[in-house]
């Protein structure tokens, strides 16, 4: 691939190429409603793959899976006051439940407005809340697991494509537990299976840590977090976990009676993960030719392209191609049927092919009457950056599919986490060289940023609002690894933290 197939690429326009690679892996496109998304057949393909995966490890670590109302009455937010103030400015209102027809115009009808005004979903931790305080009554009743996959709604200002827009899917997980300590062992369980779905199966090295205060979840104790680098050196939240302690369960009167038959608050939890995070696929590991998606986490992982320019042996290729896929379907990798389909499309071969490369898929195959003759295949491997082809024996390819399959998966991530290594700076020391390395802020142009330092903070929230600010930087987590010493990077006082600083998206 001499050329690429995106223009602008990266180097040249970092933004504009991921909205390239959204459109030509043809994953999702603009609705007729602001900052609302139309996830196409491929991009929604990619969520079921993630909905799968992550739905399997929910549920076998004992979750049960339920549904909430989309409208939530606004009184339930205004008993949580921290919440609702860290959600008011993105939340959406329903004030009415009827349009009339005034002089050709529909417009809410006057006599419809409602007692009271109903709030978009943007979060459940309230509505859900209700229905703990129903479901628990006694000690026999906890943990309470739940999660639910929905659509929520945050009236985003700017939006993009997965990255942020006003309407989201995504699964939120709320639990209840007897006490303090069973709840954060939840909050760290689930962190955890978000990091084997997000480093085995989307290949993005993350790293794990909880937030600081000021950037932790309206309303919780403590959020944990999973950070990962993009391309552009830009972090991206992928996945959070709340320990909210007992404000909800109080808010909402979620008691129960303990063995010593005292009334008890609960201790309640909240979780998710959102199709945000495909977009942190997308700017972990694509390229200038399009999307790469890891093997454990493609919908297809080898497409079929027959070569039939020849009419005569048609019928002959399409019969080879299907046979062959069923050959390769019959093969395992990661606890699964290997995902295997023919493109019988009637276009040119290379057409097809470089179809198949903007998309992403792990191995394309081009199979002509000269492929059948030899009984071997044409491969084209997407996590390799020359693109050239080989052309092993059939038997050869099939026997050695998983393995290879394993071997692009794991090259896919060792790609991502060097990226991830090489620009991450533990050496700055020093307020002057913090500034320096990050420069002046263009954040409205979504600019590249260097990456990440990772350097001790005093904990002090007003220094770093102050100065880091007008950098366009934010303390991303304080990594569960970290090893404070020495003084504040920010202040000079002595560290208590070691903390993990960028711009993000």
């Amino acid at each position: 691939m001499s050329k690429s197939a995106l223009s602008p690429t990266r180097a040249e326009n970092y933004p504009e190429w991921y909205q390239s690679v959204i459109k030509a892996a043809d994953m999702a496109e603009l609705s007729g409603v602001r900052g609302c998304m139309v996830i196409k057949p491929w991009g929604y393909a990619i969520w079921e793959r993630i909905q799968k995966i992550l739905d399997g490890m929910i549920k076998a670590t004992g979750h049960d899976n339920c549904y909430f109302p989309l409208f939530i009455p606004l009184s339930y937010f205004q008993k949580e006051a921290s919440h609702v103030e860290g959600f008011a400015k993105e939340m959406a209102v329903v004030t009415h439940h009827r349009l009339i027809n005034v002089n050709g115009q529909l417009v809410p009808d006057p006599d419809s407005k409602l007692d009271e005004p109903l709030i978009v979903r943007p979060t459940s931790e309230t509505i859900i809340g209700e229905a703990m305080a129903r479901a628990v009554q006694s000690y026999r009743d906890l943990p309470l697991l739940w999660n639910q996959w929905a659509n929520v709604v945050r009236w985003e200002m700017r939006t993009r494509m997965f990255l942020r827009t006003a309407e989201f899917l995504w699964q939120e997980g709320h639990t209840a537990h007897a006490d303090e300590a069973n709840a954060r062992a939840e909050t760290a369980r689930m962190l955890e299976v978000y990091r084997i779905l997000v480093e085995d199966y989307i290949a993005i090295p993350g790293i794990r840590g909880t937030k600081s205060e000021n950037e932790k979840f309206a309303g919780a104790v403590e959020t944990q977090t999973i950070e990962a680098m993009m391309q552009d050196g830009r972090a991206l939240q992928s996945c959070t976990s709340h320990y909210l302690g007992q404000n909800f369960a109080r808010a909402a009167n979620v008691q129960f009676q303990s063995k010593a038959g005292a009334l008890e608050l609960c201790h309640t939890t909240s979780w998710g993960l959102s199709t945000r995070v495909i977009g942190g696929l997308i700017m972990t590991h694509a390229d200038d030719d399009g999307l790469v998606l890891p093997p454990k986490l493609a919908p297809q992982q080898v497409v079929i392209v027959p070569i039939l320019r020849d009419e005569a042996a048609r019928e002959a290729v399409l019969a080879h191609c299907e046979k062959l896929a069923a050959e390769i379907a019959a093969q395992n990798y990661a606890g699964e049927a290997v995902r295997a389909r023919v493109d019988t499309r009637d276009e040119e071969s290379a057409t097809k092919r470089w179809n198949w490369i903007k998309k992403g898929v792990p191995i394309i195959l081009e199979i002509g009457p000269k492929d059948i003759e030899k009984d071997g295949v044409a491969v084209t491997r997407r996590d390799d950056v020359a693109g050239k082809k080989t052309f092993p024996a059939r038997a050869e390819f099939i026997s050695g599919l998983p393995a290879l399959l394993e071997e692009m998966q794991n090259s896919i991530f060792s790609r991502a986490l060097k990226m991830q290594q090489d620009r991450t700076r533990a050496d700055i020391k020093t307020w002057a060289e913090f500034e320096s390395y990050f420069g002046k802020d263009t954040d409205s142009k979504f600019d590249t940023a260097p990456g990440f330092v990772r350097a001790p903070w005093s904990g002090d929230e007003a220094a770093a609002e102050a100065k880091l600010k007008p950098l366009g930087v934010s303390i991303r987590c304080l990594p569960f690894d970290g090893k404070p010493s020495g003084n504040c990077v920010i202040t000079g006082a002595p560290a208590k933290y070691e903390a993990i600083f960028a711009r993000a998206y």
